[in-house]
C-alpha cells in the first residue's frame, strides 16, 4: 500500500501502489502545466468522500511500497485525465470501469 502525502497536513492517504502510479502520472502532468484541480476518493471507513485541492505551490509526495515501477494502463490514465479536465476534478476510480473505486483511506 502506497501513500499520497499532501502539504504535510493530516495523515497520509493510503492508496494501493498500482492506483498511485497511475494517479502520479496525471497529477504530475497537471502540476507541470501549473494547473490546479480537485482530487476526490471514496472513504469507506468514514462512509463518505474526501476531496482535496491540488495546487502547484503545495508539495505533494508519492511513496510506493513496491521497489519496481508499475506497468501503466494507458486507458486508465486517459480516464483519469478526462476526469481531471472536468469541473469535478480527478475522481479515483477502479482500473476497469466496472471494478468500482480502489481503496484509499
Amino acid at each position: 500500500m502506497g501513500q499520497l502525502i499532501y502539504d504535510h497536513i493530516g495523515p497520509a492517504v493510503e492508496i494501493d501502489d498500482r492506483t498511485l502510479a497511475h494517479l502520479k502520472v496525471v497529477v504530475t502532468t497537471k502540476l507541470r502545466r501549473h494547473e490546479s484541480f480537485t482530487l476526490s476518493w471514496d472513504t469507506p471507513d468514514a462512509h463518505g468522500r474526501t476531496t482535496i485541492w491540488i495546487h502547484p505551490a503545495i508539495p505533494v509526495r508519492f511513496v510506493f511500497d513496491d521497489d519496481e515501477p508499475t506497468e501503466l494502463n494507458r486507458e486508465w490514465i486517459q480516464r483519469l485525465v478526462h476526469s481531471a479536465a472536468s469541473g469535478g476534478g480527478i475522481v479515483l476510480t477502479g482500473e476497469h470501469p466496472d471494478s468500482g473505486v480502489p481503496a484509499a483511506s
